[in-house]
């Protein structure tokens, strides 16, 4: 019963510093990408979801390799920060990145959330030393 509720305090709080992770992420960018991929914006789409996975994969191996929940919260706090240099970095390598996400140009979205992922695993790679 003890693995089980320990299961579940780790769950729980690893959904709420994705979803903390994910709010701050829409807060920085200039664009609305919820209302973007809401009226069928492919490129808002690839990049969010590109975040998403690369916020994920850091978090998944913080909790794998974190000793206490302080522990996958720092680890986690330092995966977002790193996903936030990787869209600061796109946007200096792509120039007009808003105006690319919301004339729904899918090579910016894809570049975008291709980028994310590839820190995001380089990130959890990083976390299991």
């Amino acid at each position: 019963m003890y693995l089980i509720g320990q299961y579940l305090v780790y769950m729980v709080v690893a959904i709420g510093l994705f979803g903390v992770g994910i709010a701050v992420y829409l807060r920085v960018t200039p664009y609305q990408e919820i209302h973007l991929i809401r009226s069928g914006n492919a490129a808002a789409a690839w990049s969010l979801g590109g975040v998403m996975i690369g916020l994920a994969l850091p978090m998944a191996s913080a909790m794998a390799h974190s000793i206490s929940l302080a522990d996958m919260a720092l680890w986690s706090a330092v995966a977002l920060a790193f996903q936030l240099l990787a869209y600061f970095a796109a946007g200096l390598a792509l120039k007009d990145i808003r105006g690319g996400i919301e004339a729904d140009r899918t090579a910016y979205g894809v570049a975008l959330g291709a980028l994310s992922v590839a820190v995001g695993i380089l990130n959890a790679g990083a976390l299991t030393y």
